[in-house]
């Protein structure tokens, strides 16, 4: 039995939650979210607690269970709360400036600027003089894969620590050439 999918989701009052043809669908405060559910796992809704159920016990639904379960928690927690990723730029010279609503602008050493493109339902703010950054929507999922992008354009160097890494994410800097030795 799948200790994560046998959990009930307690919906909020503010939280309108639909099923119909195989797909879920959360309203909130904050937004709309939608998205598919896999054959074999099913729904039910009592009162203010939703219940996923599995139809049988193959290998392949009992691994899905745990993780829809997950997912449709997610949809209610951010059309609710809303999530955000926290990322940090460090280097001289290297710093990050928003450009309208949906465009930022990254200086980190090379000859040009970058100018990376927000998805739609993605927000950004920038503090601290431009090297910290905050990267806000209601969608985990799409919040995770934008923080990757933007931590791909320069990640953090091994030696120095130079570049763009997560808030909480420990580096491990290697140390440099030991030099040569005096005869």
């Amino acid at each position: 039995m799948s200790r994560i999918g046998v959990r009930p989701i307690k919906i909020p009052s503010e939280v309108k939650v639909e099923t119909k043809n195989g797909t879920i669908e959360v309203s909130g405060p904050k937004g709309k979210l939608t998205r598919s559910i896999p054959p074999g796992i099913t729904t039910e809704i009592e009162a203010d607690v939703l219940y996923v159920k599995r139809s049988n016990d193959e290998k392949s639904i009992k691994a899905l269970h745990g993780l829809t379960r997950s997912l449709i928690d997610n949809m209610v927690t951010g059309v609710t709360d809303g999530f955000s990723i926290s990322l940090e730029i460090v280097g001289v010279g290297y710093k990050a400036d928003l450009a309208g609503k949906n465009k930022i602008n990254f200086s980190l050493g090379y000859s040009k600027q970058i100018e990376f493109p927000l998805p739609d339902g993605i927000s950004a703010e920038v503090e601290d003089r431009g090297t910290k950054l905050s990267i806000m929507g209601i969608d985990k999922e799409r919040i995770g894969e934008t923080a990757a992008r933007i931590r791909k354009l320069r990640k953090p160097d091994s030696y120095k620590g130079k570049g763009i890494k997560y808030k909480d994410e420990k580096l491990r800097l290697k140390p440099g050439k030991a030099g040569v030795k005096a005869e």
